[in-house]
C-alpha cells in the first residue's frame, strides 16, 4: 500500500539538515513546505513561504490556507548564545507550535540535539524549554536528538590535506560519538512522521557502526589522505580559564559574556561525548545509542576528500 501524499511544513529548510529533510520528503512524493527567512539555499520544488518565525503575528498571517498534515521543526540558534537560543531555540519553535495547534496541525517532529541529556550551556536549557511544552501540548510529537553531524567532524580535512597536524583536545580520547550523515538522519526524521512507535517520543541517533573518538578520526584522515600521523594537544584547561577570567566581565560588558559562553561551549564539546548518557552508571553509554543509516564516516571523508567541503562548511560555528 502507497503512503498518502502529505504536505509537510519544514522550518529551516535552508539549513545543513532541513534541506535534506525537504530533498527526502519531495522524493518520498510528499509536497515539502518551506519556511524560511530566505529562500537562499532552499531546494528547487519546495513550496516556499518566506517569514520570521520569532514573530509571532507574522507566521500566523503567513501561514498556508491549505491544511498542514505535519511540521518538521529544524530551527536552530547559529552561535548558541543566550539571546539567540532563547529567540531561535525556544521562541521561534513555541511560535511555531502554537500557530501550526491552531491551524489544525497535530503531528510535530522536533530535530533537537543529544547534548541537551546534560545540560550546562544557555542554548541546551533552551531546547529543553521547548521539549517540554511540546510533550505537553497534547500534539503527536516526536524529539529527534542526533549525535554529532559529519559536517562537524570536518573542520579539519583541509589541515591535514595541507600536511598540518590535527588538532586535538587533550589525548584526543577522551570523547566519543557516533556521527551521522545529513540524508541518513533526514531518512530518520521522514520515517518518524509515519511510524507509530516514534509517536510522543524522545529518540536519540547516531549513525551505523561504533563510536569514534577525535583521535580515530585524525588516523582516519591521516590515512585517507596519505599524510603522516601528526597530531597537536590543545589544553582543555584553556576554555575554563577563560569563562573564569570572562565572566564576571560579562556584568559590564556584552561582548565578554558571549566570549565567556563560547568558552564554556568548547569546553562542553571538548568534554562531553555526543553518546547517549547512562543515569544508573554515571557514563556515556555507546551500546545504549541507537545507529541508522549507510554512510560512515570514511565513506564521508572519502567523498568530500574527491568532491570538496561545499554544502559541508561550518562558518562561524568552526572551532578550529
Amino acid at each position: 500500500m502507497t503512503t498518502p501524499t502529505k504536505r509537510v511544513l519544514v522550518a529551516g529548510a535552508n539549513g545543513y539538515i532541513g534541506r535534506a529533510v525537504a530533498r527526502t520528503l519531495m522524493r518520498r512524493g510528499h509536497e515539502a513546505i518551506a519556511l524560511v527567512r530566505t529562500a537562499h539555499d532552499v531546494p528547487s520544488g519546495c513550496t516556499i513561504l518566506l517569514v520570521e518565525a520569532t514573530d509571532a503575528s507574522s507566521l500566523a498571517a503567513a501561514w498556508p490556507d491549505a491544511p498542514v498534515d505535519a511540521v518538521v521543526s529544524c530551527l536552530a540558534s547559529r552561535s548558541g548564545l543566550a539571546a539567540d537560543a532563547d529567540r531561535v531555540d525556544y521562541l521561534a519553535n513555541r511560535n511555531l507550535l502554537q500557530t501550526a495547534t491552531r491551524a489544525g496541525t497535530n503531528r510535530i517532529v522536533l530535530l533537537s540535539a543529544i547534548c541537551v541529556q546534560r545540560p550546562k550551556l544557555a542554548f541546551q536549557h533552551a531546547k529543553l524549554r521547548f521539549e517540554a511544552e511540546l510533550a505537553a501540548s497534547g500534539v503527536d510529537y516526536t524529539i529527534v536528538r542526533p549525535t554529532a553531524f559529519f559536517k562537524s567532524l570536518s573542520g579539519q580535512v583541509e589541515r591535514v590535506r595541507a600536511g598540518k597536524a590535527f588538532l586535538v583536545f587533550g589525548d584526543g580520547t577522551q570523547t566519543a560519538c557516533k556521527p551521522i550523515g545529513e540524508t541518513d538522519l533526514a531518512e530518520f526524521i521522514a520515517d518518524c512522521l509515519d511510524d507509530p512507535a516514534a509517536r510522543n517520543r524522545v529518540l536519540p541517533i547516531g549513525g551505523p557502526g561504533e563510536a569514534i573518538t577525535p583521535r580515530q578520526q585524525g588516523e582516519l584522515l591521516f590515512e585517507l589522505t596519505g599524510m603522516p600521523s601528526q597530531f597537536r594537544r590543545v589544553p582543555v584547561a584553556m576554555f575554563r580559564a577563560a569563562s573564569a577570567v570572562l565572566s564576571p566581565l560579562g556584568k559590564l560588558s556584552a561582548a565578554a559574556a558571549a566570549k565567556a559562553e563560547l568558552a564554556r561551549i568548547a569546553h562542553y564539546y571538548a568534554t562531553e561525548s555526543m553518546l547517549v548518557w547512562n543515569e544508573s552508571t554515571g557514563r556515556y553509554d555507546e551500546a545504549a545509542t541507537p545507529g541508522v543509516g549507510k554512510e560512515t564516516l570514511r565513506d564521508h571523508y572519502t567523498r568530500i576528500l574527491r568532491e570538496g567541503l561545499t554544502g559541508q562548511e561550518l562558518g562561524e560555528q568552526k572551532l578550529f
